[in-house]
């Protein structure tokens, strides 16, 4: 699995305003950024970023990952706290 598929995936189904995807091979950290997630609840945020990718799960190309969704307001509040490797 590349980044680079994932970065299309999601940015094809979600309006987000930044995407940074982190990882190698089947495990991947997602940090999505959108006015998509306002007043979303976590699960249902979750559940937005898992279902673009759910034929590369269900594939096996993506096997684990992590998922920090944020609204744009969030975003310049906690950026500094999530960046990838942080």
């Amino acid at each position: 699995m590349q980044i680079e598929t994932i970065k299309t995936l999601l940015n094809e189904a979600l309006p987000l305003d930044e995407l940074i995807v982190t990882g190698d091979g089947s495990h991947f950290q997602v940090i999505a950024v959108g006015e998509c997630f306002d007043g979303v609840s976590r699960v249902k945020k979750q559940q937005m970023v898992y279902q673009p990718l759910n034929s590369v799960i269900a594939d096996g190309s993506l096997h684990a990952l992590s998922i920090k969704t944020f609204t744009p307001d969030q975003w310049r509040r906690e950026r500094l706290f999530n960046q990838p490797g942080s």
